[in-house]
């Protein structure tokens, strides 16, 4: 506990006394640093939002940093790959875990909707802020869902809130007009809403009870 209080106590002082860049320097700054900053920040990037950290700092940080157009194909590429890590991770170490509760109807139940649901079942629980990223991805890599329909379904509900964050993060330099921003927005807006239109049509009908034989 003293510890903290101590780091706390030495981060206060430290953002009094050291001049704090803006946004706008921060920028200049990774773009000086080159191709190693864009290298670096896909690393930890993929090795933080594993551990796990929210990927909303970093989608924020890569277009404040990096730009909307390279934030954004850094952020989908990182979002991917520490999906893929956490979800062989899991895989790995923590199947035999549910193998040995199947029998349990709420285990069971989730690991038949992940399983068979498929890139939809993904798709739809990605995109839904209040769900964490890698605590789902573990949770797909111990059921019995393959890596194939994970990673597409994974994609395609990361994709409208990641770009919008990006984007947001990119306005933050004052460089990119607002215009232009909201249709960023809005796209990606629309794109959530059509591929929710999209799970809502294919979900399975719940089918109706057989009428008893007279």
């Amino acid at each position: 506990m003293i510890t903290g209080l101590v780091l706390v106590v030495a981060a206060v002082v430290a953002a009094i006394i050291l001049p704090i860049p803006s946004p706008a320097e921060l920028r200049t700054m990774a773009q000086d640093a080159g191709p190693a900053a864009v290298a670096l920040f896909l690393l930890a990037y993929v090795v933080f939002t594993v551990l796990p950290l929210p990927r909303t700092v970093f989608n924020l940080a890569a277009g404040l940093l990096l730009g909307e157009v390279v934030g954004v194909v850094v952020a989908l590429t990182a979002t991917a790959l520490s999906g893929v890590l956490g979800f062989l991770l899991a895989r790995g170490l923590g199947r035999e875990v549910v193998l040995r509760h199947l029998h349990r109807a709420p285990v069971r139940s989730v690991n038949a909707r992940l399983a068979g649901g498929g890139v939809l079942a993904v798709a739809s629980l990605r995109l839904i802020p209040v769900i964490p990223f890698a605590p789902l991805s573990y949770l797909c890599g111990v059921s019995s869902l393959r890596l194939r329909p994970y990673l597409i379904g994974t994609a395609l509900g990361s994709f409208p809130g990641t770009v919008a964050v990006v984007v947001l993060g990119d306005a933050l330099t004052g460089t990119t007009p607002p215009l232009l921003v909201a249709c960023y927005v809005v796209f990606a807006g629309l794109g959530a809403l059509g591929l929710l239109r999209v799970i809502r049509t294919t979900q399975p009908h719940p089918a109706e009870p057989e009428r008893a034989l007279n």
